[in-house]
C-alpha cells in the first residue's frame, strides 16, 4: 500500500502569548494556533498578585474617589510580569498582547504604574474599558461553547468588576461593566461579617444600572458564565458541596458530564458557604475552592443576586474567557478569512478533554500533540510509505491530523472514572456521550478507536472492532495509530523530532526534556523504559508501513 500525505497540505501554527492582568491575579496564556483559528493552549500561569487588595480595603466601594495602586502591589505586580517575561524569552513566541482590567483601569496613578512597567520590562499595556473587556469576554466564551447563532447573555465576575454582555453572531449588542468584584466585596463586607449588607449593595448597584431594562429589552437564549468563580461554583455542584449527601451532583448518564448549573444548585452552594463557622468547614472549603476560597463566598453571594435580578434559571459555563478572547482577536487581525464561528468540530474536541482531563493530564496531552504532529509531518517529509497489506493507495491530510489530534487529547478521558480500563471508557466516553460536534458517524467511530486503541493490543487488520470501517479508514485508522502509540511513548520524556528515510528504513531522531517531565516523579519513566514500551511499538510500524524504524536519542545537555 502506497500511503501519500500531500506535501505542504499543513500550516505551520503560531505560538501567542496572551497576558491578563487582574485585580485578584495575573494570567498568561500560551497558545499555539494554525492559520485556520484552531488553537491550544500549551500551558497556563497564574500569579496571585491581588493587585486590588489595598486599593480597596481602604476605599469604599460606592466612592467616588478612584483609588491608588501602592507601592507594595506595583512590586508584586512587577516581579509576576518578570516571571511572565523569562517564560516568553525561554520560547518562541511569534505575538504577545498585554491587556489590564479593573484594577488598572480605576486606579489614579494608573499613568505612573504603567510608565514603570514600560521603564523596567519594556511591556506596552493596552488597559481595557468595561466594554472592551465584556466583548473579549463574548469573543472567549465562543471559542469554547457552540453558541454563536444564539443570544447570549455572559457573565464574568473578576476581582474588582463584573462584565456583562448581550451578543450574537460574534458581535456585542450590549456591554456593560459593573463595579462588583469578588475581591472589592470580601474586604469591604465580607471581612466584617456584613453579608446581608452585601447583598443589598449588589442589588442597588444593578438596579441603578441600565443592566436590568437592557437585558429584558433584547432578552437571550443561553446565559454563560465565564470567569475562575463560576467555573469553581460549578465544580462545587458537581462534588455535591452544599448537598447533604455527598456527590449529589454527580450524574454522568449516558458518559456526560454537562458544563452547568441550575439556580437552586447554586443557592445550595452559596447555602453552604454560609454555613462554614468552625475550623474545620473552613478547611473544607479551603479543599473544594483552593486558592479562590478567600473570596468564593463573595462570588457565590453575588451570582446568586445576579440569577435572581435578571431571572437566570441555569447557566451554562465556559472554559475559556478573556484571554482567549485576546487570542481570538489577534488571529481575526492575522489570519486572512479567520472566522470567530467557525471550528465547531474542534472546539468541542477541546471541551470534551478539558471536561475529563485534570490540568497536568491536559498539558501532558498537549505536549503529546506537538510530538505527534512532528512525527506525521516527518513522515510526510518522506514523501512515499508502503505496506504489504495492499497496493492502492490512501491518502492522509489535513483532516487525518485533525482526528489523530483529537484522539491524543481524549485517550486518558476514561481515567476520571478510575485507572482500570481506562482505554476503554475513553471509547465509550466519546462514542456514546454525544459530545462531538460537526462530526459524522465514521469519524466519531475513528476517534474513538484510536483512543481506544492507544494501549495494549494493537489490532489487525481483520480485527472485530474495524470491520465496520470502510476499507480506506482501515488503512488510515492502522497508520494513524502507529502514529499515536509511539508519539505517546516519547512525549514521556522527549522533545523534539527528525525523522529521515534510507535504504535501511527510518530513522527517528529524538531529544530529551531540557526540563522537567510533567510526570509525576513516582511515575517517571527511565531510558530503559521507554525503550522497553518502544520495542513493541516499532513492530506495530514494521507491520504497518513494512519498513524498520531505527531510535537515536540525543542529550541536550552533553
Amino acid at each position: 500500500m502506497s500511503i501519500d500525505i500531500p506535501t505542504n497540505s499543513l500550516n505551520t501554527p503560531k505560538l501567542l502569548a496572551a497576558i491578563d492582568m487582574g485585580t485578584n491575579s495575573f494570567k498568561m496564556l500560551l497558545i499555539r494556533a494554525d492559520p485556520r483559528g484552531r488553537f491550544l493552549t500549551v500551558d497556563r500561569f497564574k500569579e496571585p498578585v491581588v493587585l486590588g487588595r489595598d486599593m480597596i480595603s481602604t476605599v469604599n466601594p460606592s466612592a467616588n474617589s478612584p483609588p491608588s495602586i501602592s507601592i507594595d502591589s506595583q512590586r508584586r505586580a512587577i516581579s509576576a510580569l518578570q516571571n511572565f517575561s523569562g517564560i516568553l524569552h525561554g520560547h518562541h513566541v511569534n505575538k504577545t498582547a498585554i491587556v489590564a482590567t479593573s484594577a488598572v483601569r480605576e486606579a489614579k496613578n494608573q499613568r505612573e504604574f504603567l510608565s514603570r512597567v514600560r521603564d523596567e520590562l519594556g511591556f506596552e499595556i493596552n488597559v481595557l474599558s468595561g466594554e472592551e473587556e465584556a466583548r473579549f469576554v463574548y469573543l472567549g466564551v465562543l471559542q469554547f461553547l457552540p453558541l454563536y447563532d444564539k443570544t447570549i447573555l455572559t457573565v464574568d465576575i473578576g476581582g474588582g468588576s463584573t462584565e456583562f454582555v448581550l451578543g450574537k453572531e460574534g458581535k456585542v449588542i450590549f456591554a456593560v461593566s459593573l463595579k462588583l468584584g469578588h475581591v472589592s466585596l470580601t474586604e469591604s463586607f465580607v471581612k466584617n461579617g456584613k453579608i446581608v449588607e452585601m447583598q443589598q449593595y449588589i442589588r442597588s448597584v444593578v438596579i441603578k444600572s441600565d443592566l436590568v431594562e437592557k437585558v429584558r429589552e433584547i432578552g437571550f437564549d443561553v446565559a454563560v458564565g465565564s470567569s475562575g468563580t463560576i467555573r469553581s461554583i460549578e465544580k462545587a455542584v458537581f462534588l455535591g458541596f452544599g448537598f447533604d449527601r455527598a456527590n449529589e451532583g454527580v450524574a454522568f448518564g449516558e458518559f456526560s458530564r454537562e458544563w452547568k448549573f441550575s439556580r437552586e444548585e447554586l443557592i445550595g452552594v452559596v447555602e453552604g458557604l454560609c454555613g462554614l463557622d468552625g475550623e474545620g468547614e473552613l478547611e473544607r472549603r479551603v479543599g473544594f475552592f483552593k486558592r479562590r476560597a478567600e473570596f468564593i463566598l463573595a462570588g457565590g453571594v453575588l451570582l446568586r443576586e445576579i440569577f435572581e435580578i435578571l431571572d437566570i434559571g441555569e447557566m451554562e459555563v465556559s472554559g475559556y474567557a478573556l484571554g482567549e478572547g485576546v487570542v481570538s482577536e489577534m488571529l481575526r487581525k492575522d489570519c486572512e478569512g479567520y472566522d470567530v464561528g467557525v471550528n465547531v468540530r474542534w472546539r468541542s474536541v477541546v471541551r470534551l478533554a478539558t471536561r475529563f482531563n485534570g490540568e497536568k493530564r491536559m498539558k501532558l496531552a498537549v505536549q503529546c500533540v506537538g510530538i505527534a504532529k512532528e512525527f506525521f509531518e516527518g513522515l510526510e517529509k518522506c514523501n512515499e510509505l508502503t505496506n504489504h497489506q495492499s497496493s492502492s493507495a490512501v491518502c492522509l491530510g489535513e483532516k487525518d491530523l485533525e482526528y489523530l489530534d483529537a484522539a491524543i487529547l481524549l485517550h486518558n478521558i476514561g481515567l476520571f472514572f478510575g485507572k482500570k480500563g481506562y482505554h476503554k471508557q475513553s471509547y465509550h466516553i466519546i462514542k456514546n456521550g454525544h459530545h462531538l460536534y460537526g462530526y459524522n458517524a465514521e469519524e466519531v467511530e475513528l476517534i474513538a478507536l484510536l483512543a481506544r486503541y492507544h494501549r495494549k493490543k494493537f489490532p489487525r487488520y481483520g480485527h472485530a472492532s474495524l470491520q465496520g470501517l470502510t476499507e480506506e479508514v482501515k488503512l488510515k485508522f492502522r497508520v494513524l495509530c502507529v502514529v499515536m502509540r509511539i508519539s505517546l511513548v516519547l512525549c514521556m520524556r522527549f522533545q523534539g523530532l527528525e525523522i529521515s528515510l534510507s535504504h535501511e528504513g527510518y530513522k527517528l531522531v529524538i531529544t530529551e526534556l531540557k526540563g522537567r517531565s510533567l510526570l509525576p516523579d513516582s511515575v517517571q519513566p527511565t531510558l530503559v523504559d521507554i525503550m522497553k514500551e518502544l520495542k513493541p511499538e516499532l513492530e506495530h510500524f514494521k507491520e504497518v508501513f513494512n519498513q524498520n524504524l531505527s531510535v537515536v536519542i540525543l542529550n541536550p545537555h552533553i
